[in-house]
């Protein structure tokens, strides 16, 4: 093969591979222009996934009309002029590659004015080439109109994501930089519907709880730290405020979103003892330094940066948030005094509306429960109130018995259930075991098509972050087979009619807020599909939880139901449900087995 030059466009399309990824890509490079213009309204419209057409207006300084062209030529930019200039970058956009990359794999319409002209200026752009430019009326800003996006990339277009993830996508763009920004009014449009809006008075607080959908502002923590020469400001949330995954945590660097796992482990590091393992706090910081020590020059979308001292900057980061978390609020089941933490009574720490039914009839979750025969004292009032439902075997012919008869002796730490059987000692997570039964009694349900649902007397509204919204809203088909009834009800707002009979006695957004977890994630290789996985994840939500003083007739009817399961062995998740240590091992560790093996 001969070596020869590529064409001009054939280089383009290949540039623009490197910029413009997915349509969220178009939005993120446009957003930031309009930023940089000095913009303080920003205008989002999209139609379908974004392919089909992207609208972005500010009203920001413009474009001269005798540079217009000049827009669109690759490597032109006003924003640095030698390569000295890179060392300190204080602009989102340096490089002058995105309206050529944008213009390189679509239609493009450019409509722009500076306030100082009279007229304003469009362009037509084709694949690269300028179709048509003309002098017309316009406010002053810019607008920019992408259609058709990869009409001449097909490839690019195979690999795309489905129309439901594009969108979530493209709002989680939106809502960060609302965030970073907001002084900024930031206002999204999906398919014709307005999706969010931020008041751009300054007030971050504010738009937080637009863009998160968060209810629970108030557990927001304010961060504000300065050490030497990082700052590090926003909030955090209390240890009682959590998620399943680090997808709500959000940082910037001298306001520019980065995905950096170093800082955001810094965060999760920042709640180390305060959080369960698995658990993961909500955060928005806005990290600031000189703009000589960080380096935003590392990848063509400018989602990374590297640091000149990346050790301080995690350490101010982590130092920030510990200080806001260990200096206003106490986990669940703490309190603070002296500056640390000391533990509360055990039955204050497992609020009565994380008791999951178990089927008897309960005073108290206290350390010693109420025997049953044992009246109540005149005037006390028990510790909780909680309705649980019986824990006995379902009704029916018995399944068969795939474990040995156990007779439950106690429970350890509140967690594991002690049970002696003729074949020695068994040691059963109470927590894994309760999945395993919930898990396949959901199942047996399903497939004799008894009803799983429970309907309110109350239709419950509840606000999602715009993406989580759009995610949710395209889910719906999943999720009504498991018992839930949700209908759209505004923007980013859903009325819950009815949720999993399992779930009765949860807190109805906790539960669908762990839920998007797994739909967020989608079908993984090698992973149960999507349906299987929230199946599990409902089980487990309403499953017993590890640190919950059971009866000894509560746990005699797990062990009774456990016995008869098909897979007693392990929980829907993979994990074990119960140790067996023989009769002989515990003679062995008692120094009982002589020589022979016979017992002495």
């Amino acid at each position: 093969m001969t070596i020869h030059v590529l064409s001009g466009p054939v280089v383009a399309q290949i540039a623009a591979g490197e910029v413009v990824e997915r349509p969220s890509s178009v939005v993120k490079e446009l957003i930031e222009n309009s930023i940089d213009a000095g913009a303080t309204e920003v205008r989002i419209s999209v139609a379908a996934d974004g392919r089909k057409r992207i609208l972005v207006a500010d009203n920001g300084s413009g474009i001269a009309s005798r540079e217009v062209d000049l827009a669109f030529i690759r490597h032109a930019t006003s924003k640095l002029e030698t390569a000295a200039d890179l060392e300190h970058v204080r602009t989102l956009g340096f490089r002058g590659e995105a309206l050529a990359s944008i213009a390189a794999v679509s239609l493009t319409t450019l409509t722009t004015r500076q306030r100082d002209e009279e007229t304003g200026t469009q362009v037509r752009v084709e694949g690269g080439d300028v179709l048509q430019r003309r002098s017309v009326a316009a406010m002053a800003g810019t607008t920019l109109v992408i259609e058709h996006l990869f009409f001449n990339t097909p490839a690019r277009l195979k690999f795309l994501k489905s129309e439901t993830t594009e969108k979530r996508l493209i709002a989680g763009v939106v809502t960060r930089y609302a965030m970073a920004y907001p002084a900024i009014r930031v206002v999204l449009e999906q398919d014709g519907r307005e999706t969010f809006r931020s008041a751009g008075n300054g007030d971050l607080r504010a738009v937080m709880a637009a863009a998160l959908g968060l209810d629970r502002v108030g557990e927001m923590l304010p961060v504000d730290d300065t050490s030497r020469g990082v700052t590090v400001q926003g909030y955090t949330s209390a240890p009682s405020l959590n998620r399943a995954d680090r997808s709500r945590i959000t940082l910037f660097v001298n306001g520019r979103h980065v995905q950096d796992s170093s800082l955001s482990y810094a965060v999760v590091q920042a709640y180390h003892t305060l959080l369960m393992t698995g658990r993961y706090p909500l955060a928005v910081l806005m990290v600031s330094m000189p703009a000589e020590d960080v380096d935003v020059n590392v990848h063509p979308a400018k989602a990374e940066v590297r640091f000149r001292d990346s050790d301080s900057v995690f350490s101010a980061v982590q130092r920030a948030v510990r200080a806001a978390v260990t200096g206003q609020a106490a986990p669940p089941g703490f309190a603070t005094m002296g500056g640390g933490w000391r533990s509360l009574p055990f039955q204050s720490a497992t609020p009565a509306a994380f008791q999951p039914g178990l089927n008897f009839s309960l005073d108290s979750p206290g350390q010693h429960a109420r025997q049953q025969h044992e009246p109540e004292q005149a005037g006390e009032e028990p510790a909780y109130s909680v309705d649980y439902e019986a824990l006995a075997a379902p009704a029916g012919p018995a399944r068969p018995r795939t474990l040995p008869l156990l007779r439950v002796v106690g429970q350890i730490a509140a967690s594991y259930i002690v049970a002696e059987g003729p074949a020695g000692l068994y040691l059963v997570d109470q927590h894994a075991a309760h999945e395993r039964i919930l898990y396949e009694q959901f199942m047996a349900d399903q497939a004799a098509q008894m009803p799983v649902a429970q309907y309110t007397l109350d239709a419950q509204a509840m606000t999602f972050a715009p993406d989580d919204a759009r995610l949710l809203e395209d889910s719906l088909p999943l999720l009504e087979p498991l018992g839930f009834a949700l209908e759209a009800f505004g923007p980013n707002t859903f009325r819950l009619r009815a949720l999993p009979a399992l779930l009765a006695h949860q807190e109805p957004s906790a539960v669908l807020t762990e839920l998007l977890s797994d739909l967020r994630s989608g079908r993984q290789p090698g992973q149960e599909t999507v349906e299987k996985r929230l199946i599990i994840r409902v089980c487990k939500q309403a499953a017993v939880k590890a640190g919950q003083i059971l009866s000894i007739e509560q746990m005699q009817g797990l062990i009774r139901q456990l016995e008869r399961c098909n897979s007693p062995l392990t929980c829907p998740h993979g994990r074990p449900t119960l140790i067996h240590m023989s009769s002989d091992t515990l003679a062995r560790e008692f120094g009982r087995l002589g020589a022979s093996g016979s017992a002495r």
